[in-house]
């Protein structure tokens, strides 16, 4: 199995990929999203390690049955080789209606194959008021139309 675009990245492939990410995981489909990553991958998403798709499934599956009306926007930061590093947004409220805005960095390290093989985030949550919220898309991939907001990284 593989998936496009392959290391070593130029700026342009690196966008793409960071771009299929963002979509992938705004659809909020744990089937969809485990397919970027090997079968073995290793996870460190804030304080948790995970190992393996069937991990990361699990995860994804409590993550988005928690963090309702999930948003998220993805930037590249760098890039080199098979790596990239991206900072990230997103927004979601919890069974009680509490807005979050959580804010954090990645760095991706990939296969020949072009599958992720290891993803590092560190993730910060902060409340935020229903009218301090910044993303309004429709649920599903953000539009080609909507940018992030100024000074959002």
């Amino acid at each position: 199995m593989s998936r496009p675009p392959f290391p070593p990245f130029t700026e342009e492939s690196a966008r793409q990929k960071v771009r299929m990410a963002e979509d992938a995981w705004n659809a909020r489909d744990p089937d969809r999203v485990v397919l970027a990553y090997t079968e073995d991958t290793f996870w460190r998403n804030r304080s948790e390690f995970l190992r393996g798709r069937g991990e990361i499934h699990a995860f994804l599956t409590r993550k988005w049955q928690r963090e309702n009306d999930y948003r998220l926007i993805k930037s590249l930061w760098a890039f080199t080789g098979n790596r990239i590093a991206v900072r990230f947004a997103y927004e979601w409220h919890d069974d009680a209606g509490q807005w979050f805005r959580s804010y954090g960095n990645e760095n991706w390290q990939f296969t020949e194959a072009g599958l992720m093989a290891e993803r590092h985030a560190s993730i910060n949550d902060v409340p935020i008021q229903a009218d301090e919220r910044l993303f309004h898309w429709p649920s599903g991939p953000r539009p080609e139309d909507v940018a992030p907001p100024p000074g959002l990284f």
